[in-house]
């Protein structure tokens, strides 16, 4: 005995209302109100659920609407008339790599170019650290910000063709936040450990800010949206930090080796700001 054989099938009516679009919201559509006689929601989600993996009653469904609907069933066999000799000529899907379904759940196409800036610009700091010679460390300077592009980016609404099915999906919250916030840190982190090695700057000096910066931009995105949050940090950083030290020729405070403490506290408080309100990431607006 089959297991459809165990399983509670629908009736002959219910199967042939459901074909004549006998629901609530027909009726509602109809008459301006629901009088309840239409099919009720539950009851055909419920019927919907079991007709996705019924095949038996996928075909009592289609010969219903044959009789049902005649009009309806002559206006499907024209389409489907029309397109079958076209079939054959549709070049195939071409089939995914394997590597490709993995790497979409840690990155985002539209994070490609801005990840390239990213290292275009690591490139344009040493270049400029060895210009200048023993002045200010571009590198340095420039570290803290560096990921936060790629983090906007990642999250910007206007970018991200796909970013409704994305917001849309189960894992759409923290998990996918950090995720790409991951991989944006990889190639960041990747450019600014060869940059370090070539300009002579301590990882620490640079590493720190670099991750207080990125959940800094992750627990502000949480409160106002990850693109404004990491605009705001840019702009604060550019005023406050990088054009008084083009101003005076000299490293700041915040970027010496006594500042590390304060950047480690600012990276531990932004983690836990990132994980006590890790609800906010399933909101809309957190993309925004």
């Amino acid at each position: 005995m089959s297991t459809e054989d165990h399983v509670e099938h629908p009736s002959e009516r219910l199967i042939g209302r459901y074909a004549r679009g006998d629901t609530e919201d027909t009726e509602a559509a109809l008459e301006g109100g629901v009088n309840g006689t239409g099919i009720a929601h539950d009851e055909v989600w419920a019927l919907e659920a079991h007709l996705e993996s019924c095949a038996r009653c996928r075909a009592r469904l289609a010969v219903a609407t044959r009789h049902t609907t005649p009009a309806v069933s002559a206006l499907v066999d024209g389409v489907w008339d029309g397109l079958a000799p076209q079939l054959p000529a549709i070049a195939p899907m071409p089939r995914r790599h394997r590597w490709a379904l993995p790497l979409s759940a840690w990155a985002s196409p539209v994070m490609v170019p801005w990840l390239c800036m990213t290292v275009l610009v690591t490139l344009i700091a040493v270049i400029l650290d060895s210009l200048s010679g023993q002045g200010v460390s571009f590198v340095l300077l420039l570290a803290p910000i560096l990921p936060v592009f790629g983090v906007a980016a990642s999250w910007a609404r206007g970018f991200d063709p796909a970013y409704e099915l994305v917001a849309g999906t189960p894992r759409a919250g923290l998990q996918l936040v950090l995720r790409r916030t991951t991989s944006v840190l990889v190639v960041v982190i990747s450019a600014l450990l060869v940059a370090g090695w070539l300009t002579g700057a301590a990882v620490a000096q640079w590493l720190l800010p670099c991750l207080a910066f990125t959940t800094g931009a992750l627990a502000l995105g949480g409160l106002i949206g990850v693109t404004r949050a990491a605009i705001g940090l840019v702009a604060a950083w550019a005023a406050v930090i990088v054009a008084p030290t083009l101003a005076v020729s000299r490293t700041p405070v915040a970027l010496q080796a006594e500042a590390l403490p304060v950047w480690g506290a600012v990276f531990a408080l932004g983690v836990m700001v990132v994980i006590a309100r890790r609800g906010a990431y399933t909101l809309l607006g957190i993309h925004r």
